[in-house]
């Protein structure tokens, strides 16, 4: 596990220094019976954290609940509506694979309009 993580940081930490990004958005941790994959989750989860920390990088984090109502409009979307409209809103031709891709791009999507409504805000 620590050498995924390590090599986890590394790619991040090669994207920050090349695309100098200003915000990041995760999602916030969320399980209700396998704590085993929400510990795998967390420790991924943190050394994301780290690297931002580390870039001054502002973080957002994102229920799942957010998450879909963002990208699918409800916030009880299954997996399926998330990635449907993840292509649709990205004219995809394919939803993203693996899942978790779908995941980080939908992720993404409400980071983006959360973003925009901010600014809007405090226009």
């Amino acid at each position: 596990m620590e050498q995924r993580l390590l090599s986890i940081y590394q790619d991040l930490v090669k994207i920050i220094q090349l695309h100098r990004p200003k915000s990041c958005a995760v999602e916030k941790l969320f399980f209700r019976r396998n704590v085993t994959t929400a510990i795998s989750v967390g420790q991924s989860r943190g050394v994301v954290l780290l690297a931002c920390a580390q870039y001054n990088i502002e973080v957002a984090e994102y229920t799942p609940n957010e998450i879909k109502q963002a990208v699918a409009g409800y916030g009880g979307a299954d997996k399926k509506q998330v990635q449907l409209m993840v292509k649709a809103i990205l004219s995809l031709t394919d939803i993203p694979k693996p899942d978790d891709a779908a995941d980080a791009l939908a992720v993404s999507i409400c980071h983006l309009h959360s973003s925009q409504y901010k600014n809007l805000l405090s226009a």
